[in-house]
């Protein structure tokens, strides 16, 4: 049996596609092992026609590490490792800005996979950007700047508290989660624990300011960083097909999630593997 995966890169900086694998088998060593070297060195990788049931999406995520439930999203039936991402007319889509998931725990999640389940019919592509490749862009001056100083990380900016008044369990589960998660703070720069390379970590979903720098100076330099750590040249955009799954490195990627089908209905499962506290 041929156990070689195809990997074909997308772009210089970030992302491949993977074919010769089946996810709804389980992995053989011989292949994850493989998968989660082309994930080190791509940062986010595709896989076309994968039906996978939210099981069998735990059980592959489970093969990268201990999984997050997530505290306001809702979950698969019977699988809350599994979040469902349904969105529609009466649940406006709410990843549509750059960010990197749940960076308001101490120990932010190291991988994600997310599969589509039911799609518009066109539009909803989602965009990742490199953080390792942002990194290593920047000037030597402004990284002498960036080196040692940390970024406040906080739940409420992406989760904001109007969202949760539609009934009163929602703003409960709201204001348990604000309680359960305080802001954190995380280097500006990180280093990935298993590669060694240094990655920005900082986005606009969840960072509020630099800790080290006056209002103004965080305000400025966090713009600054912004614009380019999502440059174009630091992109690959991926238009779904139904059953579709992508897995990426949460510890050194941002992703933005279009929102130009928006009323029509888009359904995704993603599963989210916790990581170690960045450093």
């Amino acid at each position: 049996m041929n156990e070689k995966l195809n990997i074909a890169a997308l772009g210089p900086y970030i992302g491949a596609q993977v074919s010769n694998l089946d996810l709804t088998r389980p992995l053989s060593d011989a292949q994850f092992e493989q998968l989660y070297h082309a994930l080190l060195r791509h940062q986010v990788l595709f896989l076309r026609n994968q039906p996978i049931t939210p099981h069998q999406q735990r059980a592959l995520a489970s093969r990268f590490g201990d999984l997050h439930i997530h505290p306001v999203y809702p979950h698969a039936e019977g699988v809350e490792e599994i979040i469902v991402l349904d969105t529609h007319q009466d649940n406006p889509p709410d990843n549509d800005n750059w960010h990197t998931d749940v960076t308001f725990i101490e120990t932010p999640p190291a991988v994600a996979i997310l599969a589509s389940k039911l799609l518009p019919e066109s539009g909803g592509d989602t965009l990742w950007a490199s953080g390792i490749a942002a990194w290593e862009t920047l000037s030597a001056p402004i990284k002498t700047l960036l080196e040692g100083l940390h970024a406040e990380h906080d739940f409420k900016k992406s989760f904001q508290e109007y969202k949760y008044r539609r009934n009163e369990e929602d703003h409960q589960r709201w204001q348990q989660a604000v309680t359960k998660h305080p802001p954190v703070q995380h280097p500006v720069v990180r280093t990935h624990p298993v590669s060694g390379r240094k990655a920005l970590f900082v986005n606009e979903g969840f960072t509020t300011r630099i800790v080290e720098l006056s209002e103004k100076e965080s305000d400025a330099v966090l713009a600054l960083l912004y614009a380019h750590a999502t440059k174009l040249e630091f992109q690959v955009r991926w238009r779904w097909q139904p059953n579709d799954v992508a897995i990426w490195d949460n510890r050194v990627t941002q992703h933005y999630a279009n929102a130009d089908y928006y009323p029509a209905r888009r359904v995704m499962q993603r599963a989210t593997v916790l990581g170690d506290r960045p450093f």
